[in-house]
């Protein structure tokens, strides 16, 4: 009697419980299988408009970071608009550009006043161009202390140090009274210059806008062909003493004006000062802006390359260093090794070739050129992208180059009813040479190097690529007049070739940065 009961209970439980709970399962397999197949058509609609290259990026890096407990937790999507303000980042921009300015007038400071110096302080030519000379050396020494000066005292405390030594070089040089002063000053010069010829770079693309990185980071080299054209017109009309006085302007303004921006974000995430990392966002893009975002991405790539731990020199020829060490440190060194020092140095007996008697003018001009065509690689860098400048760049550079060395071969060989047509050949070609190298070689490897180097590396792999790039034009200036002595037809030639492999280079081994955070470029190369 009690199973029988028992088992009708059973029964009649198992009934109901069919009739209520079937339904509701089945209900619930439908209802995940509508969502299944709405996600299924949401996730394929949104990677049609993935790039393949992010598709293929590991999960960490499309938008998942991981806590501390090892968990894994969904990111929020990168916007694809910017919404915040970039009037701040281009006035830091404008502050610290002040560094190449004084670059530039560096560079551009020995020309218009050798004949004065010399007569002067009754120099030799051997002990002019050692004062020419001595800037480069400074150079190597200050590119190579500054990478580990940026990381230390931040890219701020950097550039106060670039610029002490640069005021007080031109004060020495001001008040020389010989060879010797001279040597000093440029030397103090140079180590400042060298600082500032990594720093700046780094600066910019750190707080730069991803979709304005290029038009900024191309400040950088506008900035050195303003300086050089500054110094080329007062050294037409002012005196040697004056004109070094005048060298000490643009850092002594850049000291000022240190004060009111804010440091980089990316160095503050690498030292872990979240809150001032914030802060020096929200100064950035505007009180309005959402940084969220942007925060997550700078401590995200930060995380990824502190877990690499620290770096030696030798780590740098590492697998997961060698790629962007080579796109770095190689076209840095190819910009100097086209000879566009070179070409510059002769400028005034190539337009004497053509006809212009005045080397003043003929400096000036191509410095005026350089200025303007450098506005417009500017225009151009976030439309066009970094590797089709580079490549229309090297490939013009390479025929106008062999135009040139071919200018000289007809001179020395063609009879004189075709010198004023070899003149003319050799004007244009040295004209268009210095178009095709501000379009793109002039401004474009300083802004990968900023680029390319993950976090950890930056400052050791930047100095690197900086000291190479001022060894290449040190060599390059020191063998240029025992190279014409041998074939002036023959230098240019070769000066070509480089060009060539310059374009081979770009095309085999330079990837496009154009409107990519940094974190994702740096990402590309692991």
């Amino acid at each position: 009697m009690k199973r029988a009961a028992s088992n009708e209970i059973y029964d009649s439980t198992k009934s109901k419980f069919r009739r209520l709970a079937l339904p509701a399962a089945a209900a619930y397999r439908d209802r995940n299988r509508h969502l299944h197949f709405s996600l299924q058509r949401a996730m394929s609609r949104d990677t049609e408009n993935v790039a393949p290259s992010l598709l293929n990026e590991p999960l960490l890096l499309r938008g998942f970071v991981k806590s501390s407990g090892g968990r894994r937790k969904r990111r929020s999507r990168r916007p694809e608009s910017f919404s915040g303000s970039v009037t701040i980042a281009a006035l830091c921009t404008a502050v610290v550009a002040l560094g190449p300015i004084q670059f530039g007038f560096c560079i551009g400071y020995t020309s218009p006043t050798q004949e004065s110096i010399m007569t002067s302080l009754d120099l030799t030519t051997t002990e002019f161009s050692w004062f020419g000379s001595l800037s480069n050396v400074g150079a190597m020494v200050g590119a190579l202390i500054s990478g580990q000066l940026a990381d230390y005292l931040g890219r701020k405390g950097c550039l106060v140090c670039a610029a002490i030594p640069n005021i007080a070089g031109w004060l020495v040089i001001a008040s020389a009274g010989g060879a010797p002063s001279l040597y000093a000053g440029r030397l103090l010069v140079g180590l400042g210059v060298g600082i500032i010829s990594f720093t700046v770079p780094v600066y910019i693309a750190e707080i730069a806008p991803k979709h304005l990185r290029g038009l900024l980071g191309t400040i950088n080299q506008f900035s050195v062909t303003t300086g050089i054209l500054i110094a080329y017109l007062l050294g037409i009309v002012l005196s040697w003493r004056i004109l070094a006085f005048i060298g000490i302007a643009p850092c002594s303004l850049l000291l000022i004006g240190l004060f009111f921006i804010p440091e980089s974000p990316r160095w503050l995430a690498k030292t872990s000062h979240s809150s001032a990392l914030k802060a020096a966002l929200v100064a950035l893009r505007g009180k309005h802006c959402d940084v969220s975002q942007e925060l997550y991405e700078i401590e995200d790539g930060v995380e990824a390359s502190r877990a690499q731990g620290k770096v030696k020199v030798t780590d740098l020829f590492q697998q997961q260093y060698r790629k962007p060490l080579i796109v770095g440190v190689g076209l840095l060194c190819l910009q100097q090794l086209v000879g566009v020092n070179a070409l510059l140095f002769y400028a005034s007996s190539i337009f004497e070739s053509a006809g212009v008697s005045a080397g003043s003018l003929a400096s000036l001009a191509l410095a005026a050129l350089q200025v303007v065509m450098t506005a417009v690689s500017a225009i151009l860098m976030d439309r066009a992208g970094r590797r089709l400048l580079l490549m229309v760049s090297s490939g013009g550079m390479c025929v106008t180059c062999f135009l040139v060395g071919l200018s000289y071969y007809l001179q020395a060989h063609a009879d004189s009813s075709l010198q004023t047509f070899v003149g003319i050949m050799a004007l244009i070609s040295l004209l268009v040479y210095i178009i095709c190298f501000s379009l793109g070689l002039g401004a474009i490897p300083w802004i990968m190097m900023s680029e390319v180097f993950p976090s950890n590396v930056k400052g050791l792999a930047g100095s690197l690529a900086t000291l190479v790039n001022w060894l290449a034009g040190w060599v390059v200036t020191l063998c240029f007049n025992p190279m014409l002595e041998w074939s002036s037809a023959g230098s240019f030639v070769i000066f070509a070739g480089i060009c060539a492999i310059t374009l081979v280079f770009v095309a085999l081994r330079v990837p496009e940065t154009k409107g990519k955070t940094l974190e994702e470029i740096q990402a590309h190369f692991r």
